[in-house]
C-alpha cells in the first residue's frame, strides 16, 4: 500500500469529493473511503476503499500506511474515538477533525445534531487521540441557502422564511474544503480549534437580495411565524426535532460572528456570499411566476 496517504472520511459527499480533488491536485496519495467503491467516482488515482467509517473494524485493513485522518463528523457517529485509536496502531501522526463554530454550546442547541454531525465528540477524540490534532470549527454553510430557500425561488419572488433580521456569516464550502486540505498537508495549524466563517455578517433577508442579484430577479423576503415554517419543513419531510433546533437558534437571535480566519490561513481574502450565490445560481433559477 501506498505511504504518507491521507485517509479521508465522507469522501463522496459535498464536503469530501472536493477535498479529495484538492488533495490529489496538490500531489498528496488519498485513501477515500466509501460505502459503495464501485459508484464513487473520484479521480484517477485515488485508492478507493469499502467502509463505514461509524464501523471502524470494517477499516482496519485499510489504515496500514495511512499518515493523516479527515475526521468527518456526520459519518463517523460515536465511532471517532475508536477510528482514531485504530489509526494511531496503524502509523498516523495527524487529524484534522470537520466541527463547527457552535460546538461548546448545549449539545439540545446543536441542530444540526439532529441530522446526525457529532462535532462534539469527532473534536474531543481529536483531541484526546494522541495525534497532532486540529479541529475545524465551520460556521454556517453558504450552501444551507439551497435547501432553506431554492424551492420557493425557483417558484416565483417571495421567499417566506423566519427571522429576517438574524444574522449569520455564511462560509462558502470551498474555502473550508482549502483550509481542510492546508491542515492536513502542513503543520500549520496544528493544535488549534480553529473557528472559519464567511467575511461578511448578513442577515436573512440580505441574502435573499444577494441571492435575487445573483440570479437576475428582485426577490422579497416575507417573515411568516415560527410554527408555520415548522409545520412546513416537517410536512416537507424534515426531522421535526433538527425543525425545532433549527427554530431556537432562530428565535434567540444571537448573532453569528465573524472571523478572519480564512484570509490568514488561505493568504487571500475569504469568498463573499455575494460570490458564492453567483457561483452557485443554477441552483435558484427557475420559473417567475410574480407572486
Amino acid at each position: 500500500m501506498t505511504e504518507n496517504t491521507i485517509l479521508v472520511t465522507g469522501a463522496t459527499g459535498a464536503l469530501g469529493r472536493p477535498l479529495v480533488e484538492l488533495l490529489v491536485a496538490e500531489g498528496a496519495a488519498v485513501r477515500a473511503v466509501s460505502r459503495a467503491p464501485h459508484d464513487a467516482g473520484l479521480p484517477a488515482g485515488v485508492e478507493v476503499v469499502e467502509g463505514d467509517p461509524s464501523r471502524p473494524g470494517t477499516l482496519a485493513r485499510h489504515l496500514d500506511g495511512v499518515t493523516a485522518v479527515f475526521l468527518h463528523s456526520r459519518v463517523i457517529g460515536e465511532s471517532a474515538d475508536e477510528l482514531l485509536a485504530l489509526a494511531k496502531e496503524g502509523g498516523a501522526t495527524r487529524v484534522v477533525a470537520l466541527s463547527a463554530i457552535n460546538v461548546d454550546d448545549p449539545l439540545d442547541e446543536q441542530p444540526s445534531r439532529y441530522r446526525g454531525d457529532r462535532n462534539k465528540e469527532s473534536e474531543s477524540a481529536a483531541i484526546a487521540s494522541g495525534l497532532s490534532w486540529t479541529s475545524l470549527r465551520a460556521g454556517p454553510f453558504a450552501s444551507n441557502s439551497v435547501q432553506a430557500w431554492a424551492p420557493q425561488i425557483r417558484m416565483g419572488d417571495t421567499v417566506r422564511y423566519v427571522a429576517a433580521s438574524f444574522r449569520e456569516s455564511p462560509l462558502d464550502d470551498r474555502d473550508l474544503v482549502e483550509v481542510a486540505a492546508h491542515a492536513l498537508l502542513t503543520d500549520d495549524l496544528a493544535g488549534r480549534k480553529v473557528e472559519l466563517t464567511g467575511p461578511q455578517s448578513l442577515s436573512h433577508e440580505e441574502m435573499v437580495t444577494v441571492i435575487g442579484e445573483a440570479i437576475g430577479r428582485p426577490l422579497r423576503f416575507q417573515e411568516v411565524p415560527p410554527e408555520v415554517l415548522e409545520q412546513g419543513m416537517v410536512r416537507n419531510g424534515m426531522p421535526e426535532t433538527f425543525v425545532r433546533g433549527l427554530l431556537a437558534r432562530y428565535i434567540r437571535n444571537v448573532p453569528e460572528p465573524v472571523t478572519e480566519e480564512v484570509a490568514k490561513i488561505l493568504g487571500r481574502p475569504a469568498r463573499t456570499f455575494a460570490e458564492w450565490a453567483a457561483d452557485n445560481a443554477g441552483h435558484f433559477a427557475g420559473q417567475n411566476d410574480n407572486d
